[in-house]
């Protein structure tokens, strides 16, 4: 079996990866890492490679677990992408990150997010970005 995890170098994105290798550990499930299309600072659209994924996964000390990476087109509808992986992987399980928000903020789910959570036909497991807001770009 498999767990997706869609993934940015960003603090929901490092969330999700770390949320995703203990479940890995714990299952002894392979990773299939999504690296979708974020907006980088400096070069403007951009998609996590192996090295910055390679980097990542040590971060959050997942050195260990069995994974493949999967990388977006600059294009592609970042929900639609996560599902498409999820489907082709078979995953038993798809683990996004959301932004931490305001009060009023909360009541809205982000569209990307929206999108998964409602056309998955997997579990899906959403896990909040610890960084306190604006320490990372996403």
């Amino acid at each position: 079996m498999t767990i997706v995890v869609g993934f940015t170098p960003s603090g929901q994105g490092m969330a999700a990866l770390a949320a995703a290798v203990r479940e890995a550990r714990r299952s002894r499930d392979a990773l299939v890492i999504a690296s979708h299309t974020y907006h980088h600072p400096e070069h403007g659209p951009a998609v996590a490679g192996e090295e910055e994924t390679r980097s990542a996964l040590a971060e959050v000390g997942g050195e260990d677990v069995d994974w493949s990476l999967r990388r977006s087109g600059d294009q592609e509808d970042v929900g639609e992408f996560l599902l498409s992986a999820a489907a082709e992987s078979s995953a038993r399980l798809l683990v996004i990150g959301l932004r931490r928000k305001s009060p009023i903020g909360k009541l809205n789910l982000g569209a990307a997010a929206r999108r998964v959570v409602l056309g998955a036909e997997t579990p899906v497991l959403a896990v909040k970005d610890e960084t306190p807001s604006g320490a990372l770009a996403s």
